[in-house]
């Protein structure tokens, strides 16, 4: 009993000593402690100002550690300072805190001595301009609350995995997620077990006595859910998969999921909300980095510097190729090892042994189907830095039995597309679009990127099947013992070849394909394919020099494509009447001027173009024959009789020509009631004599075109075009009447679908619609019978009309502008209108927002693009404040380019400003009057800015002092727009 009462004595007055020893203990700690802090903190901030380092991660740890105990020490001291001397078991429960503290300041000051001799920082990734807007552009997403899942995607080694990390480093530093932000690395073979397996090491969930996946999802799903706010970062992702099947509860409060992968589609079918690609670096990115990671203790010579960007620029903006590049020269400083160097680098593959082609071949090897593994190989056949038209590429594809068997053409151009959108996705393939500044047409293209290319080259090196020389400067073919014996497939496209030596004879007897196209080649000899007897596909196309074709064709019965395209100088063609196999002949724009003998023969014939030769007919019967024709091309004066068209039962593609309107009708009524799916360029014309126009490339037609030249239509009831008409010509034609939409009732074009007008030298046009007493019931309506088709109407020409005022008359007083009439018009083009003063009414602009292109050429009379008032009866009258924005400001906001040429009394283009940020080129001759330029461009600091894709503004030198006293919206822009002036001699064609 005594012990009892001395223990309980003793006990409150110990802790109450021990208590405050230890409080001492902890201070003296973690005063030392604070002074290893201090200096590791000096040390880290001084390297990172001057060696552009970032702190390793153990370092953030140590700080973030020794930061989170002082705070608890704090917490300790009121807690000793407010707790009772007679509280024993309070001040006992404080004593052993105080303890665990002790150890773990002991701990850290230990660990520290373990990051020591590692350093302290590490190499920061790179910082370019791209990073930084694609990280400000995600990060604005992240912090949205309706966002929660956001996808980064390109191809291997752009930088995907770097920008991640930014948004790891950002996230852990000073956000609401610190310490719940989870770095998963997913595999390639990326299982939903791996996945989850993954996912549970990261936030600390054992799953190990569980096999099953949807309860191991069910298990993660409701770890996650528990937490307020995450962020999982799932890097190097490669199959698509469903994220509630992994038991990640994606849209959840305060959780955000960012995926990595080579391919959008994964990040399609994970179900990001927001994707961003990575692309590569711009050149003087590229170049920064390089010398970054070279860090040369003094500037690269001259010379050497040259070698270097020739290096650089070899590798295509890829951040893992440079690094690559800078790593192997890194300490090199002899010209003739750069040199070396640079050989080697064009030769081969960069690092082929390395990490960069690996990372790459996976990509590749991770295309499960051989279609689209042929196909990918199939595009490194052209040179490097090619722009391949897409339909260019997938009709090769077809001919090389690389598609599926289908009747359908369209149904294989249609699989061909979705092949290119699949490699695309994945970025193995780029997207370009080809623009014809002449004519601003748009090819849709196809490009590979020089790395990705040079690894399929490498790829097909380690098979002998192939031999790939195109776009090498080659002025001669390979030696024939490069020619072996069980070549397959071989691409000499886009070189010097002019000539092939007589007697010249590879022997390839498995040789399926050659493409010669794109060469200067003036001849080749007989012996040239007498051992090419497998020969399926002969590209001889756009060898502008040939004038023959050697008699050993004759015999490649095994021939299914013969592509002549663009050889304008071949006039002849030896008999193919035995090329029983051949199912694509192209013959366009070449010189023949006779059917090649035999060509009745081939029964199996798809695919027949003649366009733009000398041909003047061809021989009764000789269509008819080709029953299997999908696709059949004619010059538009050379009659096909319409009985010999309707033996073709799956024609898919036509373009030729009929000499009067009665023929078009009976093709058209027998095609509709036939119900055969087909595309079409079909002209009608009276004679021979007509001048004679270019029409579309090798490829597949895709619109369905009629053009009217040279017709009488006065008097005919009704003149029955394709229902689906997509773009109409009419040149030359007397009877048109005065209002173009009068005239579309006579065509049967009552409904939208018209995408294209073009209206040529038809005197009696006075106006495209006209606003008269009997039709005033349809204005303000949405469907307006006869003016229905400039709803969908996108480009509109008009030419050599002389009695043409303007694009609408109106006879009465309306308060209503009609609906929607040309919302889609994109471009517009008018010249030798000689009559027009006036283009647009301000009415008009509201439906003008998708306007692209506007020309306007020769016309003596205009005085202005856009009136500033409602002209003639025409009555319109908006609110207040739509009035002051049309006269005030006017938003072109995709106008691309203006021309103005040859415009003597214009005078005004708008009394208003014209906002037009998209603006690419604009040309003003032979204006004179203009006094003012209404264009205004966005400013920065105050300051008129060119929009991103500005390229020029077009002048003629006679003019130079017209245009120093042009005046601009903005006083500063003049000086802006200088740069970019452009002076031309004479006026251009347009």
């Amino acid at each position: 009993m005594a012990n009892k009462l001395i223990d309980l004595g003793i006990r409150p007055l110990y802790g109450y000593i021990s208590l405050e020893k230890k409080m001492q203990h902890v201070q003296k700690e973690l005063d030392h402690l604070r002074h290893q802090w201090d200096n590791m903190i000096a040390r880290v901030q001084g390297a990172q100002s001057h060696l552009r380092k970032k702190r390793k991660r153990a370092v953030e740890e140590w700080l973030k550690a020794v930061d989170e105990i002082k705070i608890e020490f704090g917490s300790l001291k009121e807690q000793a300072q407010q707790a009772s001397f007679y509280s024993i078991y309070a001040r006992l429960k404080m004593v052993q805190h105080a303890d665990k503290m002790i150890k773990e300041v002991t701990e850290l000051g230990a660990s520290l001595e373990e990051i020591l001799p590692d350093g302290l920082l590490v190499e920061t990734e790179w910082q370019g301009q791209k990073i930084e807007t694609n990280l400000k552009e995600i990060w604005a997403w992240l912090m949205n609350d309706g966002i929660s899942s956001v996808g980064i995607y390109g191809m291997a080694g752009v930088g995907k995995t770097t920008l991640a990390k930014r948004i790891y480093e950002d996230f852990v530093i000073g956000t609401k997620f610190s310490d719940k932000v989870y770095w998963v690395t997913a595999s390639q073979e990326g299982t939903i077990h791996k996945l989850q397996d993954s996912v549970a090491i990261a936030i600390n969930v054992d799953l190990s006595n569980e096999e099953d996946e949807r309860k191991r999802a069910a298990k993660l799903f409701l770890a996650l859910s528990r937490m307020e706010d995450f962020v999982i970062i799932l890097d190097d992702v490669w199959i698509p998969f469903d994220i509630n099947k992994i038991g990640i509860p994606l849209g959840l409060d305060g959780s955000k999921l960012i995926v990595t992968s080579r391919s959008l589609e994964v990040c399609h079918q994970v179900g990001c909300q927001k994707e961003i690609k990575v692309k590569p670096l711009c050149e003087k990115e590229a170049w920064t980095l390089f010398l970054e990671k070279l860090r040369p203790s003094l500037e690269l010579p001259l010379d050497v510097k040259e070698i270097a960007k020739s290096m650089v620029q070899r590798c295509g903006g890829l951040p893992l190729g440079i690094i690559t590049l800078a790593g192997n020269m890194k300490g090199v400083d002899d010209i003739h090892e750069w040199r070396e160097a640079l050989e080697e680098l064009e030769g081969s593959f960069l690092g082929q042994n390395g990490n960069l082609f690996d990372s790459l071949h996976l990509s590749f090897n991770h295309l499960r189907d051989s279609r689209l593994k042929e196909c990918f190989l199939y595009c490194s056949f052209y040179p490097e830095n090619y722009k391949i038209p897409r339909d260019e590429l997938i009709r090769l594809l077809i001919l090389e039995g690389v598609m599926d068997k289908r009747r359908s053409r369209l149904s294989l151009f249609d699989q061909g597309h979705v092949m290119l959108k699949r490699l695309e996705s994945i970025c193995l393939l780029e997207s370009h679009t080809e623009v014809n500044v002449s004519n601003y047409r748009e090819t849709e293209c196809v490009k590979m990127h020089c790395l990705i290319r040079d690894m399929a080259l490498t790829i097909m090196d380690f098979d002998s099947k192939y031999m790939v020389k195109s776009g090498r400067c080659l002025k001669h073919i390979p030696d024939e013992i490069e020619w072996k014996g069980d070549l397959e497939k071989v691409s000499l496209l886009h070189n010097n070849i002019s000539l092939i030596s007589s007697g010249t004879s590879p022997n390839c007897p498995k040789l399926s394909s050659l493409n010669l196209a794109s060469n200067p080649l003036r001849l080749i000899p007989d012996s040239f394919f007498f051992r090419l007897r497998a020969l399926r596909v002969l590209n001889l196309s756009r060898n502008c020099e040939l004038e023959m074709l050697p008699n050993s064709i004759s015999q490649l019965g095994n021939l299914t494509a013969l592509l002549l395209f663009d050889c304008c100088r071949l006039s002849f063609v030896p008999p193919i009447g035995k090329l029983k196999a051949l199912r694509e002949l192209d013959l366009c724009h070449t010189a023949i001027n006779n059917v090649p003998e035999g060509m009745e023969r081939l029964v199996n014939l798809n695919c027949l173009n003649m366009d733009r030769t000398g041909l003047r007919m061809i021989p009764d019967g000789t269509i008819y024959r080709l029953s299997h024709l999908q696709s059949l091309r004619i010059p538009e004066d050379v009659e096909v009789r319409v009985e010999e068209l309707k033996a073709l039962k799956h024609l898919e593609e036509f373009q030729g020509g009929f000499y009067d309107i009665d023929t078009l009708c009976h093709f058209v009524r027998y095609h509709q009631s036939y119900e055969t799916p087909i595309f079409y360029t079909i002209e009608v014309r009276p004679s021979l004599s007509q001048l004679r126009f270019l029409s579309p490339g090798p490829c597949q037609i895709t619109n369905k075109k009629v053009t009217l030249r040279g017709m009488e239509l006065e008097g005919k009831n009704a003149i029955v075009l394709p229902e689906d008409i997509q773009q109409l010509a009419i040149i030359k034609c007397h009877g048109l009447g005065t209002c173009l939409t009068t005239a579309f009732s006579l065509f049967n074009i009552q409904k939208s679908g018209l995408t294209g007008c073009l209206i040529d030298n038809c005197p009696e046009l006075e106006c495209i619609m006209k606003v008269s007493s009997s039709d005033d019931q349809l204005v303000g309506k949405r469907i307006l019978s006869p003016w229905a088709p400039l709803e969908s109407i996108e480009h509109l020409s008009l030419h050599f009309l002389p009695n043409f005022v303007g694009l609408f008359k109106c006879e009465i007083e309306f308060d209503r502008p009609p609906c929607r009439i040309f919302c889609h018009l994109k471009s517009i083009s008018i010249s030798r209108c000689n009559t027009m003063t006036t283009i647009f009414t301000p009415w008009l602009l509201q439906h003008l927002q998708n306007l692209e292109v506007v020309e306007v050429l020769s016309c003596d009379r205009l005085e202005e693009i856009i009136a500033d008032k409602e002209g003639g009866n025409m009555v319109f009258s908006p609110s207040d404040d739509d009035q002051h924005s049309f006269i005030t400001y006017i938003n072109f906001p995709r106008l691309k380019k203006l021309t103005l040429q040859h415009l003597p009394k214009l005078r005004s283009i708008c009394e208003g400003t014209i906002i037009c940020d998209s603006i690419e080129n604009i040309r003003l001759m032979g204006c004179k009057n203009l006094a003012r330029m209404p264009l205004s461009f966005s400013s920065i600091g105050g300051q008129p800015n060119p929009p991103p894709a500005f390229r020029a503004v077009e002048i003629l030198k006679e003019e130079l002092e017209w245009w120093k006293l042009l005046q601009w919206k903005d006083p500063g822009l003049g000086n802006v727009i200088q740069p970019f002036v452009q002076f031309v001699a004479e006026f251009p064609v347009v």
